[in-house]
């Protein structure tokens, strides 16, 4: 699953046309009613609430956050609590940067570097987890594989030639939007710069811009519309388009290309059985720009309070660092296996920040999720990114075929919030589900940690499931005695029931948490330990 790719330029290029027509007024839908008790937090956040909104207090705040500060100022204190084994299947992880490498698990049963397999379990000189892609990055969608196979007895044969051309034709409309923009904001930029006789001119400065020259207003009215859109500068608009194109272009050339083949492992990901141990032990990205793994990963664990970067939920975590998403849909042999190596290793919970609406072989992903069960492991899943109701839409992997019978109680499926406690309090990109939603987390502009010591905010449930992984992790630290199952229960029965009327999906539905959840819940930390406690204490 890859950070949610947001389309948000294309009401601005729509903006800037009609600037270009003369218009400036526009129509805004009148917002739906907060009938909720709290007060909404009118003032803009500062830095660093931003930088720390999910960690905020809603009653202290105004901010939708999970109570993280407030759970170790009164709760947890100085009490270490027992170490963690928290394993993130995703894509690379820089396990070398400044924020993450003193929390990395390592297997202490296996001699660094020595090309054996020490500890027999099926993996050579596996030091922090392992990589099941290999040296491939970019690969196909499952339904341009399953195209690819030309096996058209598949039931779903002809839903993915649909899906093919809509897919197709919407990121080809947007690569040639994209490209509009970018060089309209190019000629801005540079039209401006040359008006200031500088790159580094401030939003001040184009405001108090007098001129009766048509191509330099045209281009302050280009500059402050970006700049009404929270976009700081034209540079930024620039660097925001061009990676949207990288996104756009490899989307179209591999993603959707039903002629490329990006796996690299030499194994038949159809045969489950084929090569045992394939892939290497290197568990970092394989290009700068695959970022998602490390994102995930410094959300939950990133050390805390050691000045510098940002705090991860858990405190006393170890990380075990798995390859499994490259840079297009998860394999499920890749998954699955994945899965039971976390299990036999050690972790008690399990990230899974990815997720496809086709899954050819989706139960060796419930086998291995049923496994992990058995291991008291527990599975914390991103519900997806595609606004959609999952209790309808297809989604893996799942514990359960559609909204039948659960295969085991440790898989937690989690939906994004905002911080605009309120009406669009739920992220507009969130699946959501009365039965496959379990709880709802923060997952918008969420700021974390990036390859090369770098640090950024993402959007996405992607960002949502590892601020609930964490919460377990804490949980399990404090209250090792607890089971998943028994965490997955604290995290749902300890959220904070807010009753506020949200709009979900594509057409904006207004419906409360419970209608669009399991538990109707929003996760809390500061609840979920002191649940927690109860719930330990009762045995």
């Amino acid at each position: 699953m890859k950070y949610y790719f947001k389309p948000l330029l294309f009401s601005i290029f729509a903006a800037i046309i009609l600037l270009g027509c003369g218009s400036s007024s526009g129509v805004i839908s009148t917002p739906i009613e907060n009938i909720d008790s709290s007060p909404l937090k009118v003032s803009p956040l500062t830095d660093s609430e931003k930088k720390t909104w999910s960690h905020l207090d809603l009653a202290t705040d105004t901010i939708p956050g999970m109570s993280v500060e407030k759970a170790y100022k009164e709760i947890v204190k100085n009490k270490k609590g027992q170490t963690v084994i928290v394993a993130v299947i995703d894509s690379g992880t820089d396990i070398d940067h400044e924020d993450l490498d003193d929390v990395l698990w390592t297997n202490e049963d296996e001699i660094p570097n020595n090309g054996k397999d020490d500890d027999n379990n099926g993996y050579v000189d596996d030091i922090h987890g392992w990589n099941f892609v290999g040296d491939g990055y970019n690969e196909q969608l499952e339904f341009v594989r399953l195209l690819a196979s030309g096996d058209k007895s598949n039931p779903r044969y002809a839903e993915a030639e649909a899906e093919y051309k809509s897919e197709y034709q919407k990121y080809t409309g947007y690569k040639t939007q994209y490209e509009q923009i970018l060089t309209q904001v190019k000629a801005a930029d540079d039209i401006l710069t040359s008006h200031f006789g500088k790159a580094d001119y401030t939003k001040e400065e184009v405001a108090a811009i007098k001129t009766e020259d048509q191509k330099i207003d045209q281009a302050k009215q280009i500059a402050q519309y970006f700049y009404s859109n929270d976009i700081e500068s034209l540079a930024s608009a620039k660097k925001e388009l061009t990676d949207g194109l990288v996104e756009i272009n490899d989307r179209l050339n591999y993603n959707l290309n039903k002629n490329f083949s990006g796996r690299k492992t030499g194994d038949d990901p159809n045969d489950i059985n084929d090569m045992p141990g394939y892939g290497n032990n290197n568990p970092r990205p394989s290009i700068k720009s695959e970022s998602h793994g490390t994102h995930v990963t410094g959300i939950i664990a990133a050390e805390r309070n050691n000045s510098i970067g940002m705090n991860g939920v858990a405190n006393n975590v170890q990380i075990m660092a798995i390859r499994s998403t490259p840079n297009g849909d998860e394999y499920d042999k890749d998954v699955a296996l994945a899965i039971r190596y976390a299990a036999d290793n050690g972790a008690k919970v399990i990230n899974a920040s990815f997720g496809k609406s086709y899954s050819p072989h989706s139960e060796w992903v419930r086998d291995a999720i049923k496994y992990a069960a058995e291991k008291d492991v527990l599975f914390v899943h991103a519900a997806g990114n595609d606004s959609e109701d999952i209790d309808v839409a297809k989604n893996f992997p799942n514990d359960a075929v559609g909204t039948g019978p659960e295969v085991a109680d440790n898989f937690i499926t989690v939906g994004a919030l905002t911080y605009d406690y309120g009406s669009n309090m739920v992220s507009s990109f969130s699946n959501y589900g009365k039965v496959n939603v379990d709880v709802f987390a923060p997952g918008s502009d969420i700021y974390s940690t990036m390859p090369e010591n770098e640090y950024d905010f993402n959007s996405g449930t992607s960002m949502a499931a590892p601020n609930v992984a964490g919460v377990a992790a804490l949980v399990r630290s404090q209250y090792p005695s607890l089971s998943a199952s028994q965490v997955k229960k604290v995290l749902m029965d300890s959220g904070l029931p807010i009753t506020t009327k949200v709009a979900i999906g594509k057409n904006k539905d207004v419906k409360s948490l419970a209608e669009i959840s399991k538990s109707g819940r929003i996760v809390n930390a500061y609840n979920a330990l002191i649940l927690a406690s109860q719930m330990a204490n009762s045995k």
